[in-house]
């Protein structure tokens, strides 16, 4: 164990453990959190640790460059999404009526809460939030959404959420080297990176409520029945 939970969070257990094939297990957790009823993976904390592994290669020991590796991931978490497209499109419904420990109701129903707010964009912006980022591709399916759209959604998605989360861990590795060692540290600072996609859209739903108010008070003020 470690301060946030199971050693399999723990992106430096998961280097020193598996060695040389860290990078393939990385690329499977991507792909398994993003569709498979898995939500809780570190698959944030992974991206972020890779950027700053890389940036810090000569005592990390990871020497897979980046050009290497962003396209791996993306296409890894892809892959996750049209496979979780397709269970969706396949089970439908009955998945919706399953409340186990992993594949929870509450889960779902949060989720198609987020997808029927934000319509085509929750596909890039679950992205960035832990357990949408998992389900939103299954309620994608069972509703039946394009195949077109949806794929085309997921892949800007993808390519936003890995290129801006393994930059964001490469950036601070190179300007702190010494911060993979305190990995808890880097963590916090992944999901300072996760929930900036949430207050932006809090803070333009905010504005967006206040011009509506605004608006319906100067219609009412100019009502000449009033």
């Amino acid at each position: 164990m470690h301060a946030l939970g199971p050693d399999f969070m723990d992106p430096n257990y998961l280097l020193s453990h598996f060695g040389g094939a860290f990078f393939w297990v990385s690329l499977a957790i991507v792909f398994v959190e993003c569709g498979l009823f898995f939500p809780l993976l570190p698959g944030d904390s992974l991206l972020f640790a890779i950027g700053m592994f890389t940036a810090t290669s000569a005592t990390s020991g990871f020497d897979i460059p980046l050009y290497v590796s962003l396209p791996a991931l993306c296409i890894a978490a892809f892959l996750g999404n049209v496979v979780g497209y397709e269970l969706g499109r396949l089970l439908g419904t009955p998945l919706y009526e399953r409340d186990g420990k992993i594949l929870k109701k509450k889960y779902f129903e949060q989720t198609n809460a987020f997808f029927d707010k934000h319509g085509n964009k929750a596909l890039v912006i679950g992205r960035f939030v832990p357990i949408v980022r998992t389900f939103i591709t299954v309620v994608a399916g069972a509703s039946h959404m394009e195949r077109k759209r949806f794929f085309t959604w997921s892949a800007v998605g993808a390519v936003l959420w890995v290129f801006s989360i393994t930059f964001a861990g490469y950036f601070l590795g190179k300007a702190f080297p010494g911060l993979g060692k305190n990995i808890d540290i880097a963590i916090m600072a992944i999901v300072l990176v996760s929930v900036l996609p949430m207050a932006y859209e809090w803070f333009a739903h905010r504005r967006r409520t206040k011009a509506l108010v605004k608006e319906a008070g100067d219609i009412i003020d100019h009502d000449p029945t009033n």
